[in-house]
C-alpha cells in the first residue's frame, strides 16, 4: 500500500496551479497517503495552508545559474529528503532538472514519456513513463500525470467540478480596505514574465472606465507598480499595496471577476472558481487555461504554435478592449444558471 509520494513541480506558478488541481482527487483516492511537494522556493506561497500537502520542499535551481557552487546546496537538500523512503516520486514538471530531483528522491519514479515533454531525455530517468501529446491543455496534462502514475483517472468533467483549492490564512488585512461592499470588485493583474504577454495600459485603462466598478491593480514588481500607477493616474482604478501570496490568493477569492494577461496571479481566479477573462496573445489561449462558464479568454490572431513560443510576437495589443469589456459585463451582470 503507497504511504508516501513525492510531487515535484518546480515553477513557474500558473503551471504549479494547473497541477494543483490534482491533490484533491488523489486525496479522494488515497485519503491517508502523506505528499510532499518539492517546488522553486520563489513558488512556495502559492502552495502553502493547502491541507492536501504535508511538506513543502523550498529549491532554488535556478540559484545554480548565477552561482555555480549552488548545486552543492541544492544536491545537500534532495539528498537529505531521499531518506523520506518515498513510494513513489512523480515529476510533473518534465525538465531535465526536474528529472535528475527525482533520480536522488527515490527508486520508483514517474512522468511524462519522450514524446510527451520537450526535454525529451528527463523521460530517461523515469521507471513508469506517462504519454500525453505535449500540445494539449497543460491542466490535463499534469491530471494525467499526477493520476496515471498513481493508477486512476482525473477526467474532464472532474476539473470542470473540481472545489476551490488555493488557501491562505492570516492574510494582511489592509485588503479589506481597498473592496467595495457597494460595488463589484473587479481585480486586474498587468503584469506578466515577457513585455509580449503584457496587454497595453492604456486600454486596460479603458476598460476600467468602461465598467464603472471598483477596479483594483496589483502588481508584482517595480516596473509593474509603475505601469499600474500610470493606469491609476488615467482611469479610475486603485493600485494595491505590495502583497505576498498569501495575500493575493485572499484578494483573488473575494473579488467577482478576474481580468489579466497569462500569468500566475490570473491563473488563481480559476483554481478558486473565481469569474475571470484571460487575455492571450503569443501564447496558446486553448493549452494554458480551462474554459467554464465563468472562466473565458480573449486571443489575439496569432496563430501560436506552442512548440515554439515567439516572444517577438506582440500581438495582445492589438486585441480591442471591447471585446473584453463586453465579456466582463456579461460576467458580472448576466445570471447564470
Amino acid at each position: 500500500m503507497m504511504k508516501k509520494i513525492a510531487i515535484i513541480k518546480l515553477s513557474a506558478m500558473g503551471d504549479i496551479i494547473h497541477a494543483m488541481v490534482a491533490l484533491q482527487y488523489i486525496k479522494k483516492y488515497f485519503p491517508s497517503l502523506q505528499i510532499d511537494w518539492f517546488v522553486e522556493g520563489a513558488f512556495s506561497g502559492v502552495l502553502e495552508n493547502n491541507p492536501h500537502i504535508n511538506q513543502i520542499i523550498k529549491l532554488n535551481l535556478k540559484g545554480i545559474k548565477k552561482d555555480k557552487k549552488e548545486i552543492f546546496n541544492q544536491l545537500k537538500i534532495v539528498k537529505q529528503h531521499s531518506k523520506n523512503s518515498y513510494d513513489l516520486v512523480i515529476d510533473a514538471q518534465g525538465l531535465i532538472k526536474s528529472s535528475l530531483v527525482a533520480r536522488f528522491l527515490g527508486k520508483n519514479r514517474a512522468g511524462f514519456n519522450k514524446d510527451s515533454t520537450r526535454e525529451k531525455l528527463a523521460s530517461f530517468f523515469y521507471t513508469k513513463k506517462i504519454e500525453i501529446a505535449y500540445d494539449k491543455n497543460a491542466i490535463e496534462r499534469n491530471a494525467k500525470v499526477l493520476s496515471s502514475s498513481l493508477g486512476f483517472e482525473i477526467t474532464k468533467n472532474d476539473i470542470l467540478n473540481k472545489e476551490p483549492f488555493l488557501f491562505f490564512k492570516n492574510e494582511d488585512k489592509v485588503i479589506y480596505d481597498y473592496l467595495d461592499a457597494t460595488k463589484k470588485n473587479v481585480l486586474f493583474v498587468i503584469g506578466a514574465s515577457w513585455p509580449s504577454k503584457i496587454y497595453s495600459k492604456e486600454k486596460f485603462a479603458k476598460i476600467i472606465d468602461n465598467l464603472d466598478e471598483n477596479c483594483l491593480l496589483t502588481w508584482g514588481n517595480e516596473e509593474e507598480k509603475q505601469n499600474a500607477l500610470f493606469i491609476e493616474k488615467i482611469s479610475k482604478a486603485k493600485v494595491l499595496p505590495k502583497l505576498d501570496l498569501n495575500s493575493l490568493k485572499a484578494v483573488v477569492s473575494k473579488v467577482d471577476l478576474v481580468i489579466g494577461n497569462d500569468t500566475g496571479p490570473t491563473h488563481m481566479a480559476w483554481a478558486l472558481n473565481v469569474a475571470s477573462i484571460t487575455i492571450f496573445g503569443n501564447t496558446p489561449g486553448y493549452r494554458n487555461t480551462y474554459q467554464t462558464s465563468i472562466n473565458k479568454i480573449v486571443e489575439s490572431k496569432s496563430l501560436v504554435n506552442p512548440f515554439k513560443l515567439d516572444k517577438n510576437d506582440f500581438s495582445i495589443n492589438e486585441i480591442d478592449e471591447k471585446e473584453i469589456v463586453k465579456i466582463a459585463k456579461e460576467l458580472l451582470y448576466e445570471k447564470k444558471d
